[in-house]
This record gives C-alpha cells, structure tokens and sequence, in this order.
C-alpha cells in the first residue's frame, strides 16, 4: 500500500450517498474497506460532521481505518465535530485537528475524493 500525497480524502458523513440510512451505512464501510485492497491511498482521509463517527472504538470501519493509518495515512479529525458528538474518549483511529489545518490540506491537495 503506497500513499497518494496529491490525494485528500474527504468523509463528511458516516453514510454514502442519500436515501436509506442503512445502505449508507453498509455503502461507507464498503467504500473504505475496498480503499484498503488499493495498491495506492489518499496520503491525508480527513473526517468531519458524522464522518468522525466512523473513527469512534465501535465503527465497523475501524479495523480499515487502523490498517491504512500504520501504512501512513495521515487522519484528521474535525475537533468540532468530535466535541459536538461527545466521542472524545472513544476516538480509535486519527488525531484529532483544527479546521484551519483541514483547509490547508484540502487547499493543498491536486484531488480531493469524496464519496
């Protein structure tokens, strides 16, 4: 697993796409589990709104999260959201940041992916 440093991936829900909420959910841990099997992923996966809930210590992506995160991955948190969903001490995966430094990488970035 190699890292894409033009690449950000951005995860602005703990679901993908819009109608049922329970095939969003199954949509979002596909979508991630399949980034895993890549032979390259997105050097920085930035996680805001409900999109942190996936990185709390019960997500069901958290095994894939971890895995891309020991090959390099950069994960950053929206502190803000996390703060507003008291997971605080349940966060497994990532480092928790400031929206400033999200902007910078966005900013930075020659793709950003958004599921």
């Amino acid at each position: 697993m190699k890292l894409n440093s033009d690449e950000v991936l951005v995860i602005a829900s703990n679901k993908m796409g819009h109608g049922d909420d329970k095939l969003g959910e199954i949509l979002i841990k596909s979508f991630i589990h399949v980034l895993t099997e890549n032979e390259t992923i997105p050097k920085t996966i930035v996680f805001y709104n409900s999109g942190v809930l996936l990185t709390s210590a019960d997500s069901a992506c958290l095994d894939d999260l971890k895995l891309m995160e020991k090959n390099g991955a950069e994960i950053l948190l929206c502190g803000t959201c996390v703060d507003y969903y008291n997971i605080g001490d349940k966060i497994s995966a990532g480092k928790i940041s400031k929206m400033r430094t999200i902007i910078e990488k966005m900013e930075e970035a020659k793709k950003i992916i958004k599921p």
